[in-house]
């Protein structure tokens, strides 16, 4: 098992909107920090993107993706600090582009991209479901440009992605499906670069790659229910249990038993919110005899029965999309 895959698995990231825009300066963009994921690249010309201070801006070039995450707004312009509009307006003023929902419509996009003077430049917008996505979202910065060499697979996807935006078949049966497989491929290959080059990669991250540990976190990922105990964990990593207690500390910052404890309930938790286990199905799932058992685990861990946990869950809403207005 890939734990990365897992857990981008688990995180259901999908139902990505994306828009091709094409600008003449001036031009600016803002876009809202309720987006949990955003992926931009320039396919021509050049723009900027920045936070709250255009001194700090960052150069959006072809040939890189630029990832942010949620949390304070973000703006893309012509230049740092240019004026920049709220999604709608921007569409009103500069055409409505080529968003992936217009796209498979059939609809024409404004601008032409034939002008010299326009940029020529990709968004997209990801939603995530549950803790995973968002344990994968925080292990990133809050800015990240990648680069993307000659040969380099991300270029061939960068590549991809603006063809099937720019010359979608009107009606082409699974195009929503295409584009969201080619944002699923951007994104895993941005998250595996960063962790593979970061410090600040998460510690389950760094520590797969040593092999006294990785068999025993691929069991857990594979079977969360089993009722592991940390002689079973250090067989499987062909240690003693000391020596095996020791370094999973070291490496995770934990006890085998934490991690475990801590994975079995973010899995419960996803599936409290999405509602597609019972209450028995999922103290299964997640390692535990019975629904009391569970309950009074669950509760340890978050101060609340799982049952108040999902109604109190049940009452938020999601927010529209901010592209797809």
């Amino acid at each position: 098992m890939d734990i990365l895959h897992d857990r981008l698995a688990r995180a259901r990231a999908s139902g990505a909107v994306s828009a091709r825009t094409v600008a003449e300066p001036p031009w600016g963009l803002r876009l809202a920090g309720s987006i949990q994921l955003a992926v931009h690249t320039v396919v021509r010309g050049r723009g900027w993107l920045w936070l709250d201070d255009p001194a700090d801006a960052v150069e959006l070039v072809p040939g890189e993706v630029t990832l942010v995450r949620g949390g304070p707004d973000h703006h893309i312009g012509h230049a740092p600090g240019a004026d920049c509009l709220e999604p709608e307006e921007f569409r009103n003023r500069h055409g409505p582009g080529r968003s992936s929902e217009e796209s498979r419509n059939g609809q024409v996009p404004g601008g032409s991209s034939e002008d010299p003077r326009a940029t020529v430049f990709l968004c997209g917008a990801y939603r995530f479901s549950g803790d995973i996505g968002a344990g994968l979202l925080e292990a990133l910065p809050q800015v990240l440009t990648l680069s993307a060499a000659v040969g380099d697979p991300l270029r061939d996807v960068i590549g991809l992605l603006s063809h099937e935006l720019a010359t979608p078949a009107p009606g082409e049966p699974g195009g929503t499906t295409v584009l969201d497989r080619l944002l699923d491929v951007l994104l895993v290959l941005a998250i595996r670069n960063d962790f593979r080059r970061s410090p600040n990669a998460p510690r389950w991250y760094r520590a797969c790659a040593d092999p006294r540990l990785n068999a025993a976190l691929q069991a857990v990922h594979e079977n969360a229910g089993r009722p592991w105990t940390v002689p079973e964990l250090a067989a499987i990593s062909g240690l003693s249990r000391a020596a095996f207690a020791r370094t999973f500390r070291e490496a995770l910052g934990q006890t085998p038993m934490q991690y475990l404890t801590d994975w079995r309930m973010a899995l419960a938790r996803d599936h409290l919110r999405t509602g597609d286990l019972t209450l028995t199905a999922i103290s299964r799932t997640v390692g535990y005899g019975s629904p009391y058992a569970f309950a009074a685990a669950f509760t340890r861990h978050h101060g609340e029965p799982p049952g108040s946990w999902r109604q109190r869950e049940s009452h938020l809403t999601n927010d529209p999309h901010p592209y797809a207005h």
